[in-house]
């Protein structure tokens, strides 16, 4: 774990109260699956979030990243009042931010084949892993569910990747109608995934390979002190900000 202060570079929305923040700062040592957790002024708690994506400054001009230092990208839902504080904090914010913290997901299992899934919030988490995963030559499928069209995003992001992309809405109103699980072919060599709990319980009976879920619960510390977000294993008792929040599938007790 580290404290470092960031600096936001960009707060927009990108679609139905969700919204993306860059932020300048020391990013070394994050993998996919890992999560920040970010000190709102005016609130107790911190608040955690996965990370997105990582850029690394470049060292010539014909590219388009225009920054001296790494950026750390994170999307995050308005759900209450500290998400809400959030989306209105202005470009040059400085931001106590806790980083490298949890696991993160295990490329080496991904196989020839990976299936990336996720579901709302839990998309953003799939970015880093695709892109990463793409970059060693992969083949990689992402579905990403969401419960209507004016939730959709990150779709045309990961297709600039090269990832085969499949967008599902519980409404029909984008992409396939239905779940995420209405979109599996059976053809992975192993997945990833985050998203809502019933997504990830339908997802594991559904996908007929091993893989990794990465969990959402709720937080207090962030960083293993204060038990809060300990949930049951076959392997006992785990903290999912410490442990996690990355866990193979086969351990969790859904």
């Amino acid at each position: 774990m580290k404290q470092l202060t960031f600096e936001i570079k960009t707060n927009e929305q990108i679609a139905k109260n969700v919204y993306r923040m860059q932020l300048s700062g020391d990013t070394t040592g994050i993998i996919p699956g890992q999560f920040v957790n970010i000190r709102v002024e005016g609130q107790f708690l911190r608040r955690p979030i996965s990370v997105c994506n990582v850029e690394q400054p470049l060292n010539n001009t014909t590219q388009p990243l225009n920054h001296a230092t790494p950026l750390l990208t994170i999307i995050y839902k308005v759900v209450g009042v500290g998400t809400e504080a959030m989306s209105r904090l202005p470009i040059g914010t400085q931001l106590d931010v806790l980083t490298v913290l949890g696991n993160g997901y295990d490329l080496s299992k991904s196989g020839d084949k990976p299936l990336l899934v996720g579901g709302g919030v839990g998309v953003p988490p799939m970015y880093m892993l695709a892109r990463q995963l793409r970059e060693m030559g992969k083949a990689v499928r992402v579905i990403l569910g969401f419960n209507t069209k004016e939730e959709v995003f990150y779709e045309e992001e990961f297709r600039a990747l090269g990832c085969d992309v499949t967008v599902t809405t519980v409404d029909g109103s984008h992409g396939t109608k239905g779940f995420v699980t209405n979109a599996l072919d059976g053809k992975q060599s192993y997945y990833y995934t985050c998203g809502p709990l019933p997504m990830i319980k339908a997802l594991i009976q559904a996908a007929g390979t091993n893989g990794e879920v990465s969990m959402e619960e709720r937080m207090g510390c962030g960083f293993g002190a204060c038990m809060g977000c300990t949930i049951q294993t076959t392997q006992g008792p785990k903290r999912v900000c410490k442990e996690g929040p990355v866990f193979p599938a086969e351990i969790l007790q859904l």
